[in-house]
């Protein structure tokens, strides 16, 4: 902590003790996902298998320099990067996670900022809901919270469609190795 450098040195560490001790102990208890960003892993299992008690005890013995936490899945349901994931029918459904301090504030439209600033948090509240996999209800929640946010902020609502769609004509100038093409 404090280094510039921690992050990859924490880094280098975990990939190695995933690639000589994790995936053993993940092959062993028959983990059906691992997923992990930096600190955080979500593990996928079949309760009917795999004892998660076992899976979490082989973490924390593997070095006395981590100790891993466990948050198990409370209703079917738990939060991994802050996308609420939830179990309904044998399918995943997904959401986006608003903190209880997370307010519908943002750069107001007759703020004197530029205005690429302005649509900066507009543009990141819709790329959200259109990256993460949201069924069609999630989906319609979710635009019409950014349609609040936008008109509490006073800009008009069509700007949501307008920075929709000019996303959509950038990613379709994309060439195939992601560069932009020149028409």
């Amino acid at each position: 902590m404090g280094s510039p450098t921690s992050f990859n040195f924490s880094e280098v560490f975990l990939q190695h003790i995933e690639r000589t001790a994790i995936f053993e102990i993940l092959v062993q208890n028959h983990i059906v996902g691992y997923f992990r960003y930096v600190d955080d892993i979500l593990i996928i299992y079949n309760d009917s298998i795999t004892n998660i008690h076992d899976v979490f005890n082989a973490f924390n013995n593997l070095t006395p320099n981590i100790k891993f936490t466990m948050e198990e899945e409370t209703n079917n349901s738990i939060n991994f990067l802050d996308v609420p994931i939830r179990k309904e029918n044998n399918t995943l459904t997904f959401n986006v996670y608003r903190k209880p301090t997370t307010t519908d504030s943002i750069i107001p439209r007759d703020s004197c900022h530029p205005q690429e600033h302005k649509h900066a948090a507009i543009r990141h509240l819709i790329n959200r809901m259109n990256t993460y996999n949201l069924n069609a209800t999630s989906k319609e929640r979710e635009k019409n919270i950014i349609e609040h946010i936008i008109s509490k902020n006073k800009y008009d609502i069509s700007l949501t469609d307008k920075l929709t769609n000019t996303k959509n004509k950038e990613n379709s100038h994309q060439g195939k190795n992601g560069q932009n093409s020149h028409i």
